[in-house]
């Protein structure tokens, strides 16, 4: 194997062990709690982990407690490619991230189940990033349509994941707090993969299960600073104060607990471990980066060319979600954006290497099970697009880096990873 190909393979052992480490049959059993003694495991779940959360939860209750299967129900939504086999609760497939028809009946099935919970039942919620797409349940007059129109919009505004949820929130029968609402006054176990910033409970699948911190006064901001057309249903219900959200000290919490089962931070920790286990010295630039993906991208250029300067052999890592405003018409997301800003800011510097991608699985895309995950860049990268008649800048400026990068085979392509502790980009100096 050549040089190239190992620091490859090296690149990707890396972000192969930050998604072990979020795994929910590694990270979710040591956290569910033990079946009531006469009641029901009611099972509700959201999210790109949401089967292999519900897959993990049956083994424990089944399997080891021996919970009779009349006593285990529920409903289990995910993205389109991630199912997986499941005994007692059913999951279905549903569209990320523009929502559609099936996680709509989704989410109506899931809140009548949340309803008929009664004081016995332990109702298990099961949450991850893609819960706020997959758990639809349009409020007031709004339709699912101008709901997939307003997500839209939200994505191309450059809007950052709070603020697309403060918004969101306003908008539903289940985020920001609705949920526990509904599920009382059963008791209510929430555990999630956190996918967010700081790892805050009232934004992970915009917080269906928490007291929601935000207000309509902020959700109105959003609105502002973003300059968005609004269909006059969701406007409705952005002028009544009485649309506001459950907050702390809502009777709906006084049986309700919340625990994060893994992190971006954890993940970023594995990546280290296999980065030094390679030979790397890791230099942990955050687990909750945020900011535009190209202006991200130069920044970290320009310290990987420092410490080469200085002879470091290091792994530079960095979690987060970053953001792209889109200008042009292509594919991509940010992941692949970052890397192909990378590559034309690194120039060809040789001893540099680097990957960037979304630890779901997929970046970005048109909510396929085999969109790109993201992309891989080295001092080769720019050279062979030219020799191929590409221009890496035309690319960046229309937001086509999946164009870019699938003509040269630099594509990250893992398929569905069922978990999503966001982005995980690796700079390899040396």
């Amino acid at each position: 194997m050549g040089d190239a190909a190992e620091t490859r393979a090296t690149l990707r052992a890396i972000f192969d062990a930050a998604v072990r480490a979020a795994h929910p049959s590694d990270c979710l059993p040591s956290y569910l709690p033990e079946p009531p003694a006469n009641g029901r495991v009611i099972i509700l779940a959201a999210g790109k982990a949401a089967a292999s959360m519900t897959a993990a939860a049956e083994r424990f209750y089944m399997d080891e407690r021996g919970l009779d299967d009349s006593r285990l129900t529920g409903l289990a939504v995910t993205r389109i490619g991630y199912a997986e086999p499941t005994h007692a609760v059913e999951v279905v497939e549903a569209g990320h991230p523009l929502p559609d028809e099936a996680g709509l009946a989704a989410a109506r099935r899931t809140l009548a189940l949340a309803q008929e919970a009664g004081p016995n039942d332990v109702v298990l919620a099961l949450i991850s990033g893609g819960g706020s797409a997959n758990w639809i349940a349009p409020a007031g007059a709004l339709t699912l349509a101008e709901k997939q129109g307003l997500t839209r919009a939200l994505l191309r505004s450059g809007a950052n994941i709070g603020e697309i949820n403060t918004l969101r929130k306003r908008l539903s029968l289940m985020k920001g707090g609705r949920l526990a609402r509904l599920a009382a006054p059963a008791r209510l176990v929430t555990l999630a993969i956190s996918d967010v910033p700081g790892d805050d409970p009232s934004t992970i699948a915009s917080g269906p299960t928490v007291p929601d911190p935000t207000t309509m006064a902020d959700a109105r901001a959003v609105v502002a600073k973003y300059k968005l057309e609004l269909p006059q249903a969701a406007r409705a219900l952005l002028d009544d104060d009485a649309n506001e959200t459950p907050k702390a000290g809502d009777p709906a919490f006084e049986r309700a607990e919340f625990h994060i089962v893994a992190t971006p931070a954890k993940s970023l920790e594995a990546a280290a471990e296999a980065a030094r286990a390679a030979g790397y010295d890791p230099i942990p630039l955050g687990a909750d980066l945020e900011g535009e993906a190209r202006e991200v991208a130069a920044e970290h250029a320009a310290m990987a060319r420092r410490l080469k300067a200085e002879g470091r052999r290091v792994a530079l890592l960095s979690g987060g979600e970053l953001t792209v405003t889109i200008k042009g018409d292509g594919r991509g997301g940010p992941n692949q954006e970052y890397a192909l800003a990378l590559a034309l800011a690194l120039d060809g510097e040789p001893g540099i290497a680097a990957l960037a991608g979304d630890t779901d699985g997929t970046d970005g895309g048109a909510g396929k099970a085999d969109d790109p995950a993201g992309a891989v860049v080295d001092a080769t990268t720019l050279a062979r697009a030219r020799e191929a008649g590409l221009e890496p800048a035309a690319f960046l400026a229309n937001n086509d880096s999946t164009g870019f990068f699938e003509k040269l085979g630099d594509l990250l392509k893992p398929g569905p990873t069922r978990t999503n502790v966001n982005d995980l980009r690796v700079i390899l100096v040396g």
